[in-house]
Order: C-alpha cells, then structure tokens, then sequence
C-alpha cells in the first residue's frame, strides 16, 4: 500500500496542474511493479478493443473518471483503478460476455460508450444476469443491445432480470418500459417486493386501476419508488384540488402533483384566479375538470388566455367554464383551427354561429374530415394551409395577423398550384 501510495501522489500532484483531459487519461495508467510491463490506459483499450476513436475514446475514458470519482471515496477510487482497471483483463472479460449473449462490435462499442464502467464491473456478477436476459426473459440480441444503452448500470448494481419481467408484464411491453427507462432508470434501482408493490397496492386503494397506475407512471414512474408515506402525501394532494377518487381526472391529478410541490400547485391556482378574474369557488370547479392545466407554465397559460380572449374574442368567464381549452396545444391546436373557423367563415362555408369551443373540441382526424377534406375542390390550397399552420408556420404569439398570414400562404398555395 506505501508503494501504491508513493506512486499515485505525485501523478496527483502532476495531474492537478494539467488540463484536465490529460488529467484523467492520467489516472487510467498504472505502473507494475515490474519495469518491463506497460503501462495500461482505458483510453487505448478503447481505441484498440471497442473500436472508439481517440477522440472519442478520451472522452469516454474521462466519463469514467468522473462517474467512478463521484460515487466513491478516495479509498474505493483506489481500489477501482487498481483492482479491476489495472489490466485489459476485467474489460476483456466483460466484453466476452456482451459478444457471447450476441452482441455485435458495434452494439459493444455503443454500450460501453454510455457506460464505460460495465468495463470494472464484476464478471461474475454480471454474467448470470445477462444470461438471464437471453435464456429466462428471452429478448433477443436487439432488445438487449437497447436495453443496455439504458439500463447498463441496473445490471451492474443488481439483478435486473426479475425487475424486467415484472415491469414488462407491469407496462405491457418492452417498448414501453424502454421508453420509461431512458427517462430514469431509478424503477430497476429500488426493491420491487418491498417499494413497488406495496406502492401499486396503495395507489389501489384509492381507486386507480392498474392501467391507471402504468398511465401515470409512464410518465412519472419515480412516483412508484418512494416511500410509502410519501405516496399517501401526493393521493391526499390530488383529492385537495377537488377531485375525487371516483373521478376518471383522479389519476391526471395524482400525476400533476407528482410533479410539481404544493407551493407550485398553489401559486398556479392564485396565477389563474387573478389572469381569469375569477373567484376561488369558480378556479375550485375548473381545476378539477382538467387538472393537468397546474402542471402548465404561467407562461404558456398567459399565452394561451391572452388568444382566447384577444384573437378568438372570448371572455374570461367563458374559459373558466370551458378549462380544457388551456390544455390544447396553442400552436398545434388553437392557432390553426382558428385560422380555418375565421377563413371558412368569410368564405360563407361555415356559419358564423359556429363556437370555437366547438371546433376546439372536435378530434384531429373528424376534423380534417368534416372542416379540412370536405372542401378540398372548392378550397384547393386548405389542407396544405392548415398543414402549414399545425406546424408552427403561422406564428403563435399574441397580437399577429395569423387570419392574413394563413390566407396570404392558402392564395400563394394555390395560384402555385394552378400555375404548375
């Protein structure tokens, strides 16, 4: 250990007065007791073993500085760098098992990219797991390939297997827990038996369904790992803004208060009484027709209630009757249809008696139907306009001419088409 120490002071003391990069291809070297052994360097193994170039293999060399260097104390960083990294032998190893369950060169190269401490990992740890993978899961090569790129360091830290099984089944699919995973792989992190369970089964009890639960938790799949009593404080939240567990919004509420603390929630509530200019009995019948509005930026919603009010003509009193016209998209949604409402109706194809509520309201494909499609021969250019338009072309602040702009591309369209 005094030799150990002898050796790697001064390489810290040179270290810290270099540029960092040099820095931590620094701390990948070691020195053998025996002078006629080179030197081994992370950064070159990755050059030579997973195909990386340099630059690229710097890179990845110092990402496992930095990730090895934040989770342990000089001590353990110590170990690391000599017990598993000492040689191409560990990371050899590991490679062998990643090729021996199918993985390509290239599908290696990727994983250890994302993760260049699967290279320090234990073999024998990490061997059966991923067998596991292949022989009880049965996901072929691709979806294991994938779930590397995500979940490299749950196989790592513990036994994977048994959480994809009962997350897959949990989710429905393996897409679906992919896309959860890349979020945050903290579900495979935590016990399933004693934080996951026990979660769901709560979440039960206040009446959501286990296709609830998987809805919510698609989105906030943090929800199902903490503590129980931190679970309870988040369904009692939800039942505070007014909705009740019966209710098909109780689970939209519980995934707004998940997401935001009860000081947003509650500042967001006072930001809509006094945009709105409406009473708190008028916010505390809106919220709980669409909950997710708190989850908004005050922002976005001024944006959107100045439209509503400014371009479309409605009064405050009538938004906080009609709240679900704050959850639409203004861009996507609110923007273009309005185009459309206005342009149809000076054209005389549309009565001016048609609400915007209305049109607001109706799906996306009904309305390229009824509104969009019906009147492709006598308003040629419509359905590229309102593409144009659901795209972002026709601007959506407050304040613009978009009625002109919509109307300036729907003749340019046309008399281009015409032309050609």
């Amino acid at each position: 250990m005094l030799l150990l120490r002898s050796h790697l002071l001064p390489l810290h003391r040179a270290a810290s007065a270099l540029p960092s990069p040099i820095y931590h291809r620094a701390w990948l070297l070691s020195t053998s007791t025996s002078a006629s052994t080179a030197p081994f360097s992370l950064e070159d193994y990755l050059v030579a073993a997973c195909g990386l170039h340099p630059a690229q293999a710097l890179k990845t060399a110092k990402k496992a500085f930095d990730q090895a260097s934040k989770h342990c104390n000089k001590r353990a960083f110590e170990e690391i760098c000599w017990s598993r990294l000492k040689s191409a032998s560990n990371p050899d190893a590991v490679i062998a098992l990643l090729s021996g369950v199918g993985l390509s060169s290239a599908d290696i190269a990727k994983v250890v990219v994302t993760d260049p401490l699967l290279l320090r990992a234990s073999p024998k740890n990490i061997g059966p797991r991923l067998h596991a993978l292949r022989d009880r899961l049965g996901l072929p090569t691709p979806q294991i390939a994938r779930f590397l790129g995500v979940g490299s360091r749950a196989l790592r830290t513990c036994d994977v297997g048994p959480k994809l099984e009962f997350f897959i089944s949990f989710f429905g699919s393996f897409e679906q827990l992919l896309a959860i995973i890349k979020k945050s792989d903290r579900i495979l992190q935590v016990d399933v038996e004693r934080v996951i369970k026990p979660n769901i089964a709560l979440l039960r009890q206040w009446g959501l369904s286990v296709r609830d639960i998987a809805q919510v938790c698609s989105q906030n799949s943090w929800l199902l790992t903490y503590r129980l009593d931190h679970v309870k404080e988040l369904l009692l939240r939800a039942e505070e803004l007014g909705v009740p567990r019966s209710s098909r919004m109780f689970k939209y509420a519980v995934s707004v208060v998940s997401n935001i603390t009860k000081e947003k929630a509650a500042s967001k509530l006072k930001f809509l009484k006094s945009t709105l200019g409406c009473s708190e009995s008028e916010i505390a019948i809106a919220v709980p027709k669409i909950p997710s509005i708190l989850a908004l930026s005050e922002e976005l919603l001024l944006r959107k209630i100045q439209f509503l009010i400014k371009e479309v003509g409605m009064k405050p009193q009538h938004i906080v009757e009609r709240p679900v016209l704050l959850a639409h998209s203004l861009e996507k949604r609110l923007v273009p249809r309005h185009c459309v409402m206005k342009f149809l109706q000076a054209k005389g194809l549309l009565s001016s008696k048609m609400g915007f509520y209305s049109l607001a309201q109706i799906g996306e494909k009904t309305f390229k139907l009824k509104y969009i499609d019906s009147h492709k021969d006598s308003v040629p250019g419509l359905a590229d306009a309102y593409a144009a338009a659901s795209a972002g072309v026709v601007p959506s602040g407050i304040n613009f001419e978009h009625l002109k702009i919509f109307q300036s591309f729907l003749f340019d369209g046309a008399s281009a088409t015409h032309a050609h």
